[in-house]
């Protein structure tokens, strides 16, 4: 089914290593079982000073270059002269040499609640005179980079009806986002100029490409199954469960638990690698490195890192650091990071093997630290995938049969896996996460994992999201994802007042369990009073166990199974209207992104008033 306001559907993995673009066009005849073709954009970029080559992935690496720091005009594009930075492959590479012009993982530092997200801080703790960006901005250049490749490639001749803007785009994030690094990302987005442009969840992403790739899909997961999808990436860990259920003789899909935001991957193991390197140095007499040269070191061990792992020919990947003094021979330092230690490194620091009832934890640090990214303090992936197992017990209630295989377990038992991630590309990690699991899982009397395998874990995420477009057209299964909890507003009961005492709160559920995202809803029922023109406090609840509750319901003996978990202060105004209040119906509003909006209308309908919520919880790690 075409849609006629769009000629293409458009994915993009925005990734903190690397940025891919997948594509269907909607003009082509579908191929066998009237499935459409994905394709893949190759992406023009500087692979060295003055020369462009399309390459399937765009290393989102910036390098923001001084005023003599490369010849003139060797960073121009075909479609900028005049460019003065790079993105891509030249970035992460001429980064390597030069790294405090450098902007990398700026996707971590979106996310990162504790530093002004528009301001200008990358490349951090560069010096002075380095130019810097927002991690905004940063996002944005990246954007910008795929819409103005695509336009050069695609939109032959100005034909704007062809240019990326006016395509239906699917930009992917981790599930773990909370709604302001949702937001963010959707800014960054308009920013680049794509306005139309939905978020999807990077392991949902991932899970439709198999989908897709697989026409034989029901063949391998049946009902009662639980799917697991694993994405380690260069900035984060990302936990998904999937549930397949039944509904009228049909196989459904339904997300069901989401881990927390993990900052914990690729970046952590390049810098786990660094510091061996280093102290291996000391020990050999080598002068301390300096800050500029640690970094230097940093990102070739990121290069040596992928280039051991992905190719097994490679025992050996020799690193050479430019010298910042007199003393050293020739100028360099050269050392080498040989296969067994970087296995020994990742598996050992990484992956380590433990009990499925073991946690991260919390290290006890300085009272004062060094500012940066809030990498996870426990780098044992392995033990945060313990921990959202067994967290999430509630996550079945509405599936009897995954409940029933459950009771009595100590963590949720799932029965296949789907890597996805840069960093899960090496066979030898995947084998150690399936060891685990399924230690845990025939400890308790369980069938060892069903693992589904994927064609290429850099494309995978790019390539589902443009599936997951031809799957909202109903070319395919969608997954359903939806409120995981139901959410309630406190609403103050109408009653005389009592010396003492403060009027009782009852609560009214404004989002029921699974309601989709993306829907908008009239909560039914009588109009409430708003109070306009002061400041005022909304208190927001939740109940993981409340599945039958619907939307308008008013409860009032709530406080055995529903949760306080925040509340907003706030003034809305009215013009004219002071401390008074105004007769208003409720609109609720889950949107794609995971938030919670709900409006206020007045009886007039000209005056409404917005509150907006984030459902997502923040992460906490145990202490």
């Amino acid at each position: 089914m075409r849609n006629e306001k769009t000629n293409y559907l458009v994915g993009i993995d925005l990734g903190t290593t690397n940025c891919a673009l997948s594509y269907v066009d909607l003009r082509e005849t579908p191929k066998k079982e009237g499935k459409y073709e994905v394709h893949y954009l190759t992406i023009p970029q500087l692979v060295h000073e003055g020369s462009v080559e399309n390459k399937n992935l765009l290393p989102s690496f910036l390098y923001l270059a001084g005023q003599y720091d490369l010849p003139e005009g060797s960073l121009a594009l075909p479609w900028d002269e005049n460019r003065k930075y790079a993105v891509g492959e030249l970035a992460r590479n001429r980064g390597a040499e030069v790294p405090q012009r450098l902007v990398s993982s700026a996707k971590s530092w979106l996310c990162h609640a504790g530093v002004d997200r528009k301001a200008p801080i990358l490349p951090w703790a560069s010096p002075e005179e380095v130019e810097k960006v927002s991690p905004l901005e940063a996002a944005r250049r990246y954007l910008d980079h795929l819409r103005e490749a695509w336009n050069y490639l695609m939109g032959q001749d100005d034909d704007k009806e062809n240019f990326l803007e006016n395509q239906q785009v699917f930009l992917t994030v981790p599930a773990s986002f909370d709604a302001v690094a949702r937001e963010l990302t959707v800014e960054a987005a308009q920013m680049a100029g794509l306005e139309n442009s939905v978020l999807l969840e990077e392991p949902q992403a991932a899970f439709y490409s198999w989908l897709y790739l697989n026409e034989q899909w029901r063949d391998t997961v049946k009902v009662g199954d639980l799917i697991l999808v694993c994405d380690i990436g260069g900035g984060t860990t990302d936990l998904s469960l999937i549930a397949v259920s039944e509904e009228e003789g049909n196989l459904v899909l339904n997300r069901v638990a989401v881990g927390e935001h993990i900052l914990l991957g690729g970046d952590n193991m390049d810098l786990a690698l660094a510091v061996t390197l280093q102290n291996r140095m000391k020990e050999e007499g080598t002068l301390d490195l300096d800050t500029w040269q640690n970094r230097v070191l940093w990102q070739n061990c990121r290069m040596a890192k992928e280039t051991i792992l992905n190719d097994p020919d490679c025992q050996e990947y020799s690193i050479t650091i430019p010298g910042r003094g007199s003393s050293l021979i020739g100028g360099t330092l050269t050392t080498q990071l040989n296969r067994q230690m970087v296995e020994s490194v990742l598996l050992e620091g990484f992956f380590p093997e433990c009990q499925a009832e073991d946690s991260p934890k919390m290290q006890r640090t300085l009272g004062l630290q060094e500012w940066g990214l809030p990498y996870a303090s426990d780098a044992a992936i392995s033990k945060h995938i313990a921990r959202f197992l067994g967290s999430q017990t509630q996550a079945l209630t509405q599936f009897p049969k995954l409940r029933e295989m459950n009771t009595g377990k100590k963590f949720i038992h799932p029965t296949a896996i789907l890597f996805n991630g840069g960093v899960l590309k090496a066979k030898l990690l995947q084998d150690r996460l399936v060891s685990i699991l399924n230690q845990w899982i025939t400890a308790e009397g369980g069938k060892p994992l069903t693992i589904l395998q994927e064609t290429d874990l850099d494309l995978a995420v790019a390539h589902g999201a443009s599936s997951y477009g031809l799957a909202r057209q109903g070319q395919g299964i969608r997954i359903r994802g939806g409120a995981a909890r139901s959410y309630y507003l406190g609403i103050e009961t109408s009653m005389p007042s009592v010396p003492g005492f403060a009027p009782p709160i009852k609560v009214l559920c404004v989002v029921p369990f699974g309601l989709e995202e993306g829907t908008e809803v009239e909560i039914p029922g009588q109009e409430f009073g708003l109070v306009v023109g002061e400041s005022v406090e909304f208190r927001f609840f939740d109940s993981s166990t409340r599945r039958k509750d619907q939307i308008g319901d008013l409860i009032a003996n709530w406080q055995e199974d529903i949760e306080e978990i925040n509340s907003l202060e706030t003034s809305l105004t009215l013009e004219g209207q002071e401390g008074t209040t105004v007769p208003v119906r409720l609109h609720a509003h889950l949107t794609e992104i995971g938030t919670l909006e709900l409006w206020f209308v007045a009886r007039d309908s000209e005056n409404r008033w917005r509150l907006e919520f984030t459902i997502r919880k923040p992460y906490q790690e145990e202490k």
